[in-house]
């Protein structure tokens, strides 16, 4: 296969950024002080009183709706609209209170509905919060027959001394990878390009059990990290969470970018296999790989050294997979936040400017 590049699927990062630099600026007249944080972070940050700010996240699950539409699989996809924004609270040290969903189609699918809602349900539970409401939309001519879209509200608490990340990240600081399930939500449109072709006939050719085989492994859930990181947030454990999401790595400095970091992946073989197939049939260069997908790391968490083995074993413990991935570094005035990574052979520097990868 041809070398393909993220941005050949239609998909432009630094417009994408541009753009939300755009919202910033746009939604700062309608701040007040009570905002503590807004556009550009992972979840919004408003505070009730002095004891309590509410965390708020939105998000979707992107073209990874395409492979449960071809796959006829509905019932995971919700368990992804939770991950994505949950997993997007815990990165501000907030626990998830409540979640609310939107679906929206064509012309409505009670049974497809349903296992949609299932899903959602699910994720809900491993995520320790309430479905409390939602909206669903028919809109006729709008979607494709067969496709609906999918978005997800998260609503959290945090206390004021417990929110992260935390000001006093600093050189020699530990940084821990907590394992994912696969590619998560992200980077789909290019993952997708990489299936098999299906055969005009669906399902007389080799290649489309292979393809299905491999879209299957694909819709595998994102995970949900609420249950292993919630009690180490309780304990302030962490000095900062990254979710490895959109972007890949160079969502590592949204812990700080006054610092720079240093990363190596854990092995191969202890990473899910789909990374495996990626980086053997995308031939995607490792820079074009490292900020598009997670690579096997949902997280990253950022503590002080004295800490990691704690950590570390209390991750383990509650089921995660977990390494140390490296430390948090100096960074050079005249090149800003940096992410060196390391995956075997292959290694590459991240740039992060002005706040956005």
């Amino acid at each position: 296969m041809a070398a393909l590049s993220y941005a050949q699927t239609g998909v432009d990062r630094q417009l994408a950024d541009r753009f939300v630099e755009k919202i910033g600026l746009l939604a700062r007249s309608t701040l007040n002080r009570k905002v503590k944080s807004a556009v550009g972070g992972y979840a919004s940050l408003f505070e009730v009183d002095s004891k309590r700010w509410i965390a708020a996240s939105t998000d979707g699950v992107g073209t990874k709706l395409k492979l449960a539409f071809e796959c006829n699989h509905h019932d995971t996809v919700g368990i992804d609209l939770v991950a994505m924004s949950v997993n997007d609270l815990l990165c501000v040290g907030a626990e998830p209170l409540f979640f609310l969903d939107y679906f929206a189609t064509g012309k409505l699918d009670p049974g497809i509905a349903e296992q949609v809602l299932a899903g959602i349900v699910e994720g809900c539970k491993q995520a320790q919060c309430a479905l409390v409401g939602g909206e669903t939309a028919e809109m006729p001519d709008f979607y494709s027959s067969g496709e609906y879209d999918l978005a997800g509200f998260a609503v959290g608490m945090v206390s004021p001394s417990a929110a992260l990340p935390k000001k006093e990240i600093r050189p020699g600081d530990v940084l821990i990878g907590i394992g994912s399930s696969g590619c998560h939500s992200n980077g789909y449109s290019l993952l997708r390009k990489l299936l098999p072709s299906r055969s005009a006939s669906l399902g007389t050719n080799t290649s489309d059990g292979v393809r299905q085989a491999r879209a299957l492994e694909l819709l595998t859930p994102t995970r949900i990290y609420v249950k292993s990181l919630s009690p180490l947030l309780k304990s302030k454990s962490l000095k900062g969470l990254a979710h490895i999401t959109g972007s890949g790595f160079l969502n590592v400095p949204r812990i700080s970018d006054k610092v720079s970091y240093t990363l190596e992946l854990p092995p191969l073989s202890e990473r899910p296999s789909v990374f495996q197939w990626l980086q053997q049939s995308s031939e995607l260069s490792f820079a074009e790989l490292a900020q598009t997908f997670n690579l096997g790391i949902g997280m990253v968490v950022a503590v002080s050294s004295q800490k990691s083995t704690e950590v570390l074993k209390k991750l383990k413990r509650s089921g995660e997979k977990a390494w140390v991935l490296g430390e948090v570094t100096h960074s050079q005035r005249s090149k800003g936040s940096q992410v060196f990574l390391r995956d075997g052979q292959n290694s590459v520097t991240l740039n992060y400017h002005d706040g956005q990868p």
